[in-house]
């Protein structure tokens, strides 16, 4: 009789188990998406992409699941979600062709969001963003100084099993304005694409074009890539001459979204 106790407690034991195992792996498959908002207010210049990166990222986001957006536009917008307390609704922020001085309710409480462990993304001009407030240099890793002609160039993958540059193959060939960058510390950041040479002088050197970061608990994602409407959108409309192959666009989209999910901390980190 105590045996059969025995093999029938063992039994339920090993019934509970596996009910908790599968409970656990629906519980993560219905994980609630993480929430982004995606900021596009400019106070310098003002990119024409800027509403196409809006769809491309909106889109990504229907897509992929793992995340949805909420968009701030203006200068109203800014102050009513992006109050210390209404960051609070947020897992993240996207900066996506930003410039200037951002009308930010505080600053300093932003970048200490971030590094408390959130996520911060940034395409191109977000780089041109915050000249004057070195806390916000530090946290992006990077600052813009300048650019010449758009130009065509081959982007050297530094980790090809990094989520942001795992489909790329070795060399990434695209026509884009290439930011020149300043205050870069490569021993500070984790490298995803450079170029080693001058993007239109040729002359040998580094020149970073994407990388992360960690920042405190917070993880950062930028990509200097993202000025013209046909390094976002395979499908620009017809008026809008296209130099790249769709194929550009559709590799730049694999290389934001992998960018977006590691810095939201949906996949594994980039090493070093």
């Amino acid at each position: 009789m105590k045996t059969n106790s025995l093999h029938l407690s063992g039994r339920f034991l090993s019934l509970v188990l596996l009910f908790c195992s599968l409970f656990a792996f629906v519980s993560s498959g219905l994980a609630a998406p993480k929430k982004l908002l995606v900021v596009t207010v400019t106070k310098g210049f003002r990119h024409s992409s800027i509403p196409t990166a809006e769809k491309v990222l909106g889109e990504l986001a229907e897509k992929s699941g793992a995340y949805t957006v909420d968009y701030v536009r203006n200068d109203e917008d800014m102050a009513q979600k992006m109050t210390t307390a209404a960051l609070k609704n947020y897992d993240g922020v996207i900066f996506a062709n930003t410039t200037g001085e951002l009308p930010l309710p505080d600053k300093d409480a932003f970048i200490e969001w971030i590094k408390s462990g959130k996520a911060f993304i940034g395409m191109h001009s977000a780089s041109d963003t915050f000249h004057p407030y070195p806390p916000y240099i530090e946290m992006l890793g990077g600052e813009f100084e300048t650019h010449h002609a758009q130009a065509e160039v081959d982007c050297l993958n530094q980790d090809p099993k990094d989520p942001a540059c795992r489909h790329l193959g070795p060399v990434f060939h695209v026509k884009d304005e290439i930011y020149l960058l300043k205050n870069f510390d490569r021993s500070k950041v984790h490298p995803l694409l450079m170029l080693d040479k001058h993007p239109n002088e040729k002359t040998p050197g580094d020149f970073p074009i994407a990388w992360s970061k960690q920042f405190g608990k917070g993880r950062v994602f930028y990509t200097s890539l993202g000025h013209r409407e046909d390094v976002w959108d395979p499908n620009t409309p017809e008026s809008f001459k296209r130099e790249n192959p769709k194929t550009v666009a559709e590799a730049y989209q694999q290389h934001l979204l992998g960018g977006i999910k590691w810095a939201l901390g949906l996949e594994h980190e980039a090493k070093p």
